[in-house]
């Protein structure tokens, strides 16, 4: 789906890194940060906690006890009682392609962050170049178990750009019916981009204002009829009608 030659351009040895982006992080509070290992999906009305804890958000007190109002995840060893809402999180399928973010090496690969409950594990078999931390990949879902951690195969790596965020299920509307919406953003902002399953765009180059723009104009109007033909008039600087 992409022009391969932007992983062809650095040196053998050079490490590909993420850069910062204006995109919003998950909503993760700093107390749940040290708690990955230790994490329950919980539903509205599920009970987090029936000791004293400083409250966070999505949760409440009835009877002494605390309980989620939402349906997402919660960190039972943390000092604060907080649910993380699923909203937004991808669940991963089998064949997906994605967007991610090394986190962490490990002693035979390295584990990537897709937006998903669990990070995903990637065997160094399966990648071509070395990683570190922050580097960016694509790849597709090898394989998912009952709990939805997944394996990855069939990585590329990218050399700079950015990851521009959207809720996963706007992703179709992204792409468009056989690539329309992808084409058109592509060709309206000179950009490289691989849209992944999982809600996670990268790009690069081209006007990265005029894409970002262009984003979230299909994200709050993915509902609506014609949206191709809005965006490509949005990007063609033509008055968009209301």
């Amino acid at each position: 789906m992409e022009n391969k030659k932007e992983e062809m351009a650095m040196p053998k040895d050079a490490v590909p890194v993420a850069k910062e982006t204006k995109a919003e992080a998950k909503p993760m509070p700093e107390e749940g940060r040290a708690e990955h290992k230790e994490k329950k999906i919980v539903i509205p009305g599920d009970l987090i906690a029936e000791g004293r804890k400083k409250l966070g958000q999505h949760v409440f007190i009835e009877n002494g006890k605390i309980y989620s109002d939402a349906l997402g995840i919660t960190y039972p060893n943390s000092g604060t009682a907080y649910v993380v809402p699923l909203s937004g999180i991808y669940l991963p399928q089998r064949d997906d392609l994605i967007v991610g973010i090394v986190e962490r090496e490990t002693i035979k690969g390295y584990m990537v962050d897709i937006n998903s409950i669990y990070s995903c594990y990637l065997s160094a078999d399966k990648c071509r170049d070395r990683l570190e931390k922050g580097s960016i990949v694509s790849a597709k879902i090898d394989s998912v178990n009952e709990v939805n951690e997944a394996d990855l195969f069939d990585v590329r790596v990218f050399y700079g750009g950015t990851i521009i965020r959207v809720v996963p299920a706007k992703v179709p509307r992204m792409i468009g019916k056989n690539g329309s919406m992808l084409a058109v953003l592509k060709e309206g902002t000179g950009s490289s981009l691989l849209i992944g399953r999982n809600g996670w765009i990268w790009s690069k180059g081209g006007d990265q204002k005029k894409l970002a723009e262009a984003i979230n104009l299909i994200e709050s109007e993915a509902h609506l009829d014609n949206l191709t033909v809005k965006v490509e008039a949005f990007l063609k600087g033509k008055k968009v009608n209301e």
